[in-house]
């Protein structure tokens, strides 16, 4: 066995997987590698096979995001059963833990807060309480979710938020640490209004 060509084989193999696609036939995936390392004709125009890879690749995403959607969906359904927990009309969930005695900001403020972010399964994303720092920005300038939240909290609260995807990053995701679809939940300090 030639070690190099197995290695390429293994890591393009493991590329493949990783991003979720489905060889259905090892014989014509080989058939299609050997024929373009080979330089022999291919059983399939290339500007063909970009199509074909396209169309699969879209309906891959579009399979995802609905196991996505269906999965929010859940999630909030049971989630909004818990007594303690408000729905608003826009689907946004909260749980309050202290209720503060100062003023609510207005989307033009700018605020001081610490929060943890996390999706659904916990895995966390983004936490100024593990960096040890608050955060500061203008209500008007993160999220839909974040900023009706805000503009309901009073300062010196601490809630969980639940945010749907719709009222955080959509269908687009943000980065490697949110994956299109994705509802969030953020526990949020509320510090001050600045």
């Amino acid at each position: 066995m030639n070690e190099l060509s197995y290695s390429l084989g293994v890591s393009v193999g493991l590329n493949l997987k990783d991003q979720g696609f489905e060889v259905n036939s090892v014989e014509d995936f080989a058939q299609a590698m050997n024929d373009v390392l080979s330089g022999n004709d291919l059983a399939i125009p290339a500007e063909k096979v970009n199509e074909i890879v396209n169309n699969y690749f879209q309906d891959l995403q579009a399979k995802r995001a609905a196991e996505m959607q269906e999965g929010q969906k859940a999630f909030f359904e049971e989630n909004g059963k818990r007594e303690q927990v408000t729905t608003t009309d826009s689907g946004l969930q909260y749980e309050v833990f202290t209720e503060g005695k100062g003023e609510k900001p207005a989307p033009t403020d700018k605020v001081t807060v610490h929060y943890h972010g996390t999706l659904i399964d916990g895995t966390v994303f983004d936490s100024s309480v593990q960096r040890g720092e608050p955060a500061s920005f203008p209500v008007n300038g993160v999220i839909q979710g974040w900023q009706q939240a805000l503009t309901l909290m009073t300062v010196g609260s601490k809630w969980r938020v639940f945010i749907p995807s719709e009222l955080a990053y959509g269908e687009r995701g943000a980065g490697n640490a949110i994956p299109p679809h994705s509802p969030l939940v953020f526990d949020i300090e509320l510090i001050s209004i600045d």
